[in-house]
């Protein structure tokens, strides 16, 4: 069927109908995680999030090349130009070398994104591996003029660039109050205005990660890697860049200005940025000390839990609100995403005791409808909570078919499950084991069938006790039994 797929670009505030510079090609850089830490909620929304998109644009048929880095210097505290570099400190209280920081908190962050089944991007560079592209970029702002040396660093000067260009473009600041404000305190450091930002850092003679440059020895200013690493990879005009919404400014307004100081144009087509999750309204973050790490929620270990959650379960809770909306965490919404979750594997498991008739009262344009509205979802700005609505809608169908109220021919179910499963699974990236652990679940459900066997060998022996026991106790945990004429089947209502 024919795609009309659109966009919600922060450059120009509106929604756009996607189309690509490169026909049939798709760049697409995401900003990835500092790791100092380990990976909380606020990190999966933007990974689950851009997952959606990576998928859905190689299932339109898209070669797609998404290119998400790691940052392992040069990201200092308050996200400014001072303070310490956040994995060297880290480094210093672990008593470690900087590099072991960054990559065991790299690998931690791979564990949690393969349990919330993120796909792995293309390509995932390290600013540390980039030293010299980005060294290059700073020189090309320093030879057209948007930068100056300063005591060993090198700053991007937004007043001389603002003249020219727009600095504030993505974000809507009016950068010359930001600059007028900042001269009165003109004189303090080595900036000419606070507004200016770090191209390149002079290492103090304490500081480990450092590197030698034509300014001497330092690191790079946090904004470069990206604009490098992006170039490198993607070109100098690619299509998509993302990350969350908290990075559009300073983080992607330097970019921006980095990019046309450098080549005298912009690099991306389409900016892309997903909201915050919040604790009590608050956005939540590292540097607010009110984050709950994703191992936390999968474990059930923190305080503000009343129990455990699965990975599916946190990916399925972030897809049912668009990306560009703010999600509040509660333990209350949580429960909720996995019963919705619950409702939906199950509705997927009775697709397949579904016994097909020679006659449906449920036919083709039924499941052409629901293919429709579930791509017509995701044309407009991958709203995947309308595509869960739509499957919910599916589940009452499936459920229909499985208890016999409904029937279907062998031709329509297997396109029934086709579609189903190809948004469930495949393009929402769900997955069927909710606890990671099949076995297990498969042991589980082995045993109530066991014990619904036991049940009905006590009926054909007229042992009505022992077969009300059974069902009563089964009730107690949380079980539904229904008995049809084709025998018992049981459902799971906690």
């Amino acid at each position: 069927m024919k795609h009309n797929l659109h966009i919600y670009n922060t450059l120009s505030r509106r929604k756009e109908p996607f189309e690509p510079v490169n026909p049939g090609h798709v760049g697409m850089y995401v900003c990835g995680p500092t790791v100092y830490g380990d990976a909380h909620l606020g990190h999966a929304r933007p990974a689950v999030t851009f997952d959606l998109v990576f998928r859905y644009l190689r299932h339109l048929g898209y070669k797609v090349r998404y290119v998400r880095n790691i940052t392992d210097v040069g990201h200092l505290e308050h996200d400014a130009d001072e303070g310490e570099d956040k994995i060297a400190k880290k480094a210093k209280l672990e008593q470690l070398e900087p590099m072991e920081v960054a990559q065991h908190y790299t690998n931690r962050f791979h564990e949690s994104m393969d349990r919330l089944n993120c796909l792995p991007p293309s390509i995932e560079p390290h600013a540390t591996g980039h030293i010299i592209e980005q060294e290059k970029l700073v020189r090309q702002i320093l030879d057209n003029g948007f930068a100056y040396e300063s005591d060993g660093s090198v700053y991007f000067d937004v007043e001389a660039y603002n003249k020219k260009h727009h600095y504030g473009i993505l974000s809507g600041r009016n950068l010359e109050d930001v600059i007028n404000a900042s001269r009165a305190l003109d004189g303090v450091g080595e900036k000419r205005n606070q507004v200016d930002f770090a191209l390149w850092k002079k290492a103090r003679p304490e500081h480990i990660m450092r590197w030698p440059s034509p300014w001497g020895d330092g690191f790079p200013g946090w904004h470069c890697e990206c604009t490098a690493m992006g170039r490198k990879y993607l070109g100098t005009h690619f299509d998509i860049h993302g990350g969350g919404m908290d990075l559009v400014f300073p983080h992607h307004e330097c970019e921006i200005a980095q990019a046309v100081a450098s080549q005298g144009d912009q690099m991306v087509k389409y900016w892309m940025h997903n909201n915050m999750i919040t604790i009590n309204g608050q956005k939540m973050g590292k540097s607010l000390g009110n984050f709950i790490t994703l191992a936390q929620f999968f474990s059930g270990e923190h305080e503000s839990l009343t129990q455990a959650y699965s990975p599916m379960t946190i990916r399925f809770f972030i897809l049912q609100a668009h990306y560009r909306s703010t999600v509040d965490f509660s333990n209350e919404a949580l429960q909720a995403s996995e019963k919705g979750l619950a409702r939906l594997l199950e509705a997927n498991a009775r697709l397949d005791g579904i016994v097909p008739a020679a006659e449906g009262t449920v036919g083709p344009e039924q499941v052409k409808q629901l293919e429709e509205k579930c791509y017509a979802a995701l044309d407009d700005d991958f709203n995947s909570p309308i595509v869960i609505g739509h499957l919910f809608d599916a589940c009452r169908t499936i459920n229909q078919l499985a208890d016999k109220k409904a029937t279907v021919t062998a031709e329509v179910l297997e396109e029934l499950r086709r579609v189903f499963r190809t948004f469930a699974f495949d393009l929402l990236g769900l997955s069927a084991e909710t606890a990671g652990n099949a076995g297990r679940e498969e042991s589980f459900g082995r045993a109530v069938d066991l014990l619904l066997d036991m049940r009905r060998k006590a009926k054909e022996a007229k042992d009505w006790a022992t077969s009300d026991r059974i069902r009563d106790e089964l009730a107690a945990l949380g079980f539904e039994i229904k008995d049809t004429r084709e025998g018992s089947s049981w459902r799971l209502n906690k």
